[in-house]
């Protein structure tokens, strides 16, 4: 074989991407994705850094802004970057962390002793996927800028005038080029983001400035009391069945620990847990450390005031934790996080740190306030009651399971498909609209379950009613997975549900009832990204011959500026059993044509928020959070 021929593989046909053309290529290994979520990634990557900065004790103060050019500017009074010649580039270190992946402090053990952004490809990513990014740093008594454009610099560092202080100030323009669905950034998003930062450092003042609208807005984010303001914020909307706050921290060589708890009346659990400042909404080590820290206290706390007797078992977790908010962050000098989304923490020695921690400290909060802690336990016992009730409540829906499917509460049509990645389960509004869908349907994939009427509130009902619910028990029955501590992801029979309902209040809040049962007892299914929301149309367009769907008003209003004075026919849908099933095909269920939303949960807290607000018992709170959020439909969906 010579080495002319065609299946030739040499060094040159290698190809090298430089610089940061790699991170352009594929975005989506560094961000997560080029839709709203990757988007909003540049902005958490920056502000991190800034945080960094804080939690180093060199920052008091940041500020973000919402530019009206659509570019977004973090400023920061920390050390700023620096900017003499680096050693091993030759260049100045402001150039080199901007321009290189896995370059800056974090690796260093010097320069911080605990950071968030220790995947070090932060700000250099941010500048790759910005069409423009201009930096400003005043350090060693003067200001110095640059300016890049698509990742390359425009020019060196510039030493511009004598400056006092110290920060750096990032400015960028994200790629419209990379980001084809939307540069927009949505600010109740930001701003949650934004005040978790502010709770998780204790004096740290956040300043969100939008100027994109005729008014700027502002809200300022600074919490004396830390992650203990985090918790009376999270129960704000709640019922405390405690007046105080339960407080408890510790440090230690490699690691500190803080955690902040309290019960409420609620039914639903909210353990928000964080290392280095991030999110580990899977869990990890300092949570482990902590629930089993937790369960054992308050069962010794029982035992020795004899509200458990010799006869009775143990309280399991589950029933200690029930309408327990609490707020775990650990900072960690060499975390080790599990995956490119640091979700979740691996560190071993940090459960040990954390169940030695609160073994020691959680039992002499109680000892101090027995009365509160006697409370804590009737609610404990009370749950445990209720967990055995529930328990004999799923084994008759796992019975239940068991029967033939067209015998079901809500008679669900189900595919033929027995493979659960390509079938779908459209829940769909009373029977008026699951004759359409029947006839619409494509039956080889796609299951109809009709749920009548509105299903129960989960949010203000133990488990064991809401099992009582006909409908709740149709959808465990049809999903498959079962709920709470037996769900199994694995036994989903769709990995596309549904949730397919009228564009009009009464369906907003069947849509939001149902969300809130998967929210609370099926979890990992929306974490799974199995969840969806339909977008039927609201108006049909007859023009000619020409038939278009429109979504709103906005899209109604677009078509006339597009057409001018030429004569149309509108009409607007009531509810889809108004649509024949071809339309109910071709608008909502085809999947070439359809748009569906699907359900993330960008952020624990933020969804922790909403659905307390909404479903819960405080009407104050959920009539001023409706009037604060009823333009931004994608933050009230999610």
């Amino acid at each position: 074989m010579t080495t002319s021929q065609a299946g030739d593989y040499a060094a040159k046909d290698i190809t090298v991407l430089e610089g940061l053309e790699a991170v352009r290529r594929r975005p989506g290994m560094y961000i997560g994705s080029t839709g709203p979520r990757g988007l909003h990634h540049l902005l958490w990557e920056v502000v991190d850094n800034s945080v960094d900065e804080a939690m180093a004790g060199f920052c008091t103060r940041i500020e973000v802004t919402l530019n009206a050019d659509g570019s977004i500017r973090v400023k920061d009074n920390g050390r700023g970057i620096p900017v003499d010649k680096h050693p091993k580039t030759k260049q100045s270190a402001l150039t080199t962390v901007l321009t290189t992946l896995h370059a800056g402090g974090k690796f260093e053990t010097g320069a911080y002793q605990v950071s968030g952004g220790l995947h070090g490809v932060g700000v250099s990513v941010v500048n790759a996927l910005s069409e423009r990014l201009d930096v400003e740093v005043v350090r060693d008594g003067f200001l110095w800028t640059q300016s890049f454009k698509n990742g390359k610099p425009v020019g060196s560092v510039k030493k511009v005038k004598p400056a006092k202080r110290t920060g750096t100030t990032i400015t960028f323009w994200p790629s419209k080029e990379i980001f084809t669905e939307t540069t927009t950034y949505s600010f109740s998003t930001v701003a949650a983001r934004l005040r978790e930062m502010a709770f998780l450092n204790k004096g740290l003042e956040i300043v969100l400035r939008d100027e994109r609208g005729d008014e700027p807005v502002v809200e300022t984010f600074r919490y004396s009391g830390g992650i203990v303001d985090f918790v009376k914020h999270l129960n704000s909307t709640k019922q405390p069945i405690h007046p105080h706050i339960i407080y408890l921290d510790e440090s230690g060589d490699e690691a500190e620990m803080e955690v902040a708890m309290q019960w409420t009346d609620s039914y639903t659990e909210t353990v928000l847990s964080f290392a280095n400042n991030i999110n580990t909404h899977e869990g990890g080590t300092h949570e482990e450390g902590f629930r089993k820290a937790l369960t054992r206290a308050i069962n010794e706390f029982a035992r020795a005031k004899g509200l458990l007797k010799d006869k009775d078992p143990n309280l399991v977790g589950e029933d200690v934790r029930e309408g327990l908010t609490a707020v775990l962050s650990v900072k960690v000098r060499q975390p080790q996080f599990e995956g490119q989304t640091k979700t979740k923490l691996g560190n071993t020695e940090i459960r040990g740190f954390v169940e030695k921690s609160l073994n020691k400290l959680l039992p002499e909060w109680l000892e101090r306030h027995a009365g509160e802690g006697r409370q804590i336990v009737e609610k404990a016992v009370n749950a445990s009651r209720a967990r055995v009730a529930a328990r004999k409540a799923r084994e008759l829906t796992r019975r239940k399971s068991m029967l033939e499917s067209a015998s079901l509460p809500g008679k669900l049509a189900d595919c033929s498909s027995r493979d659960a990645s390509v079938s779908e389960l459209f829940i769909v509004e009373g029977d008026s609209a699951a004759g359409p869908a029947k006839q619409a349907r494509n039956s080889e994939t796609q299951a109809i379950l009709p749920i009548r009427g509105k299903i129960i509130n989960v949010e203000k009902a133990r488990l064991t009613k809401a099992l009582q619910n006909a409908e709740i028990q149709a959808l465990i029955t049809a999903i498959g997975t079962s709920i709470g501590e037996d769900f199994n992801l694995e036994k989903a029979r769709y990995h596309k549900v549904i949730l397919l309902t009228d564009a009009d209040v009464d369906g907003s809040h069947i849509r939001t009832l149902l969300l809130t049962f998967f929210f609370r007892h099926m979890r990992p299914l929306i974490e799974a990204g199995y969840v969806y929301i339909a977008q039927p149309p609201l108006y049909r367009v007859k023009m000619g011959k020409e038939i278009r769907y429109l979504a709103d008003d906005g899209e109604l209003e677009r078509l006339r500026e597009e057409i001018g004075n030429r004569k149309v026919d509108v009409s607007r849908f009531k509810g889809l059993g108004e649509m024949n099933a071809s339309e109910l095909w071709e608008t909502a269920m085809d999947p070439e044509r359809r748009r569906l939303l699907r359900v993330h949960l960008e952020d624990a807290a933020l969804a922790e928020e909403i659905f307390s607000t909404l479903m819960g018992d405080n009407v104050a709170a959920r009539k001023a959070f409706i009037q604060k959020n009823a333009k931004d439909v994608r933050f009230l969906d999610v």
